[in-house]
């Protein structure tokens, strides 16, 4: 009897776990036979395990296509089993924007599955793919239990291509980091912008070149004005019809650029341009002031060093 009530105690405490870790992933349909995963617009941390991230998938003739695994191999493990309770086509390629570990954390529970990224995004992952993950672990802790990097081995190149029976526009871009890739889906007209575009949360800098971070927006918004365009899915935020999520990320960039030049202009240091305040147009912007503040730290030496010698 009481090696039964051990049994039944350690099977509960399993049970509790489980739920513990639970992403709480339900398919959102955006059109046809395209499908995304809606993150938390908040910062990494142990109570949303990294689910701040948008993931997506495409039910094509051939197969599914994932878009972005997620930030852990829970979080790729859940994100299969929502694709079965939709579909029972297998996943036959898994595309990683870009290099960002909530966006290929998750490659690992899709074994067997191709692996595809620009070639820059490739030897990202490859070189900083397990810094990623520590510093994920240490943001989120238990949540990345098991999670080891897989890097993509399939490169991508730009143009249409034909996966699995569906025509997809791979557009290469950068600026949000040295490799950035945009998804179309021709029959559906959505776009994955990936984390080109943030919508209902301030973007994130670590990797960024603004301007031509703001080019890239130029080229995905000329997508949005063609006659096949439906819906527009950011890599953080939520979905929409229009081309909201590249307009607000472009005003935070643009303002941010400026911010932090007419603070070097003004002879101010950087822990003075950290005290400056957000714009009320900002200010209630999920994460905004976090996002500001790390921004403040990735872009403004390299700014104070151009704008100073300018002036010499």
């Amino acid at each position: 009897m009481k090696r039964c009530l051990i049994s039944l105690l350690m099977l509960v405490a399993g049970v509790a776990t489980a739920a513990e870790f639970d992403y709480g992933l339900r398919a959102q349909r955006i059109a046809g036979d395209v499908y995304a995963f809606i993150g938390k617009t908040e910062d990494f941390t142990p109570a949303n395990g990294g689910n701040i991230v948008n993931t997506g998938f495409i039910v094509a003739p051939g197969g599914v296509i994932v878009i972005d695994s997620g930030p852990s191999r829970r979080y790729g493990e859940q994100m299969r089993q929502a694709i079965a309770a939709v579909s029972e086509r297998a996943p036959v390629l898994v595309i990683n924007t870009h290099l960002h570990p909530d966006h290929f954390l998750g490659n690992q529970a899709f074994a067997g599955v191709p692996l595809a990224a620009l070639p820059a995004t490739i030897e990202g992952i490859a070189s900083q793919g397990n810094a990623f993950a520590e510093n994920l672990f240490r943001l989120t802790g238990d949540w990345m239990k098991g999670t080891e990097v897989r890097v993509p081995q399939r490169a991508l190149a730009a143009g249409t291509a034909e996966i699995a029976g569906r025509r997809l526009r791979l557009i290469a871009l950068d600026g949000h980091t040295g490799a950035d890739l945009a998804i179309y889906d021709v029959a559906s007209g959505v776009l994955f912008a990936g984390d080109l575009a943030f919508f209902q949360r301030a973007p994130t800098t670590p990797h960024a070149d603004v301007g031509r971070w703001l080019a890239a927006l130029d080229q995905l918004a000329a997508i949005t004005r063609e006659a096949g365009f439906t819906a527009l899915v950011p890599g953080h935020g939520p979905v929409t019809r229009d081309a909201a999520p590249l307009r607000q990320t472009r005003a935070w960039l643009t303002w941010l650029e400026g911010a932090l030049r007419r603070s070097a202009g003004d002879g101010l240091d950087m822990n003075e341009t950290l005290d400056r305040p957000l714009p009320s147009e900002f200010a209630a912007l999920p994460v905004a002031a976090n996002e500001y503040r790390r921004s403040v730290g990735h872009l403004f030496p390299a700014i104070e060093q151009e704008v100073l010698g300018a002036g010499r």
